[in-house]
């Protein structure tokens, strides 16, 4: 795994996501975290939000962003336990038309080494929408530090080697376009 420094580097709009009941702008540390980190890494901001614990609230948000053509990436944090108020994994489901699992499973690997075998509460996920990627991480800072730090500053660079995300954004909506080119 590594940086090609001679390739172009491609910077993407991110939106993130805040799934919580109680968090504001003022105390949001996980959500401050992977803005931070991603405009740190060159992309864009392209919104942040914080929504509450709802499938109808974080499917709406999805959908609005989804459908936006600014934003070619949303990254939540929060929502991805098992209790009755994690909902986040559900709201994914409703919207992507791809699953990406390895993300989930590669981000549970990661978490494994920080905090054992506690990792196997998370539902990290992660999916494809309309040509837009979805990640769901936990809310946790140490989390949203591990999807980052360890998966996501890399899959979304341009110039990681051998393959990444970006290089395979062109081609997210081959499916809808074969169908209109049909129809």
């Amino acid at each position: 795994m590594a940086i090609d420094e001679k390739l172009p580097f491609v910077s993407i709009n991110i939106a993130v996501m805040t799934v919580s009941d109680t968090r504001t702008i003022a105390n949001d540390t996980s959500g401050a975290t992977l803005a931070e980190r991603l405009t740190a890494a060159g992309h864009k901001l392209a919104d942040h939000a914080i929504v509450k614990d709802d499938v109808s609230l974080i499917t709406a948000k999805l959908t609005q962003w989804i459908d936006d053509p600014n934003v070619d990436c949303i990254i939540t944090n929060g929502g991805t336990g098992v209790t009755g108020r994690d909902v986040t994994p559900e709201a994914f489901r409703q919207v992507w038309e791809k699953e990406i699992p390895g993300f989930g499973e590669y981000f549970r690997w990661i978490s494994m080494k920080h905090i054992g075998s506690s990792t196997i509460q998370s539902r990290a996920t992660a999916g494809v929408a309309n040509g837009t990627y979805l990640f769901a991480l936990p809310g946790s800072p140490g989390a949203v530090k591990d999807g980052w730090d360890e998966i996501l500053k890399f899959q979304l660079d341009s110039r990681h080697r051998p393959c990444n995300f970006v290089e395979l954004m062109p081609r997210l909506t081959e499916h809808v376009k074969a169908a209109k080119k049909k129809g």
